[in-house]
């Protein structure tokens, strides 16, 4: 088994700081969005605002108008693979000897 640590830590620190920019990016995400629709210019890069419209199915709805067989007939199955990242606790860091 390899020493996998040091790719778990830059992985939660890059995850980190993403983060913490995203919160940065939502102050003047909310100020573009306020000038309305339209294309505005800086001096290294172009916004362009638009607004459309999203058509949502509510599952729990037509499910309950559909049979079991339809659904079952009609549903497709995608395999996901799911990383989550979290911060190790001291407890867990003096257990393993930090590795």
């Amino acid at each position: 088994m390899s020493n996998i640590g040091p790719l778990i830590d830059d992985y939660g620190l890059l995850k980190a700081q993403i983060a913490e920019l995203e919160t940065k990016l939502k102050p003047l995400h909310e100020q573009i969005v306020a000038q309305g629709e339209g294309a505005y210019e800086g001096t290294f890069y172009r916004v362009t605002v638009s607004e459309s419209e999203r058509a949502n199915l509510n599952m729990k709805k037509a499910r309950a108008k559909l049979s079991p067989q339809f659904i079952r007939a009609n549903t497709t199955y995608t395999p996901v693979t799911t990383v989550r990242v979290s911060g190790r606790n001291a407890i867990d860091v003096e257990t393993e000897g930090g590795q």
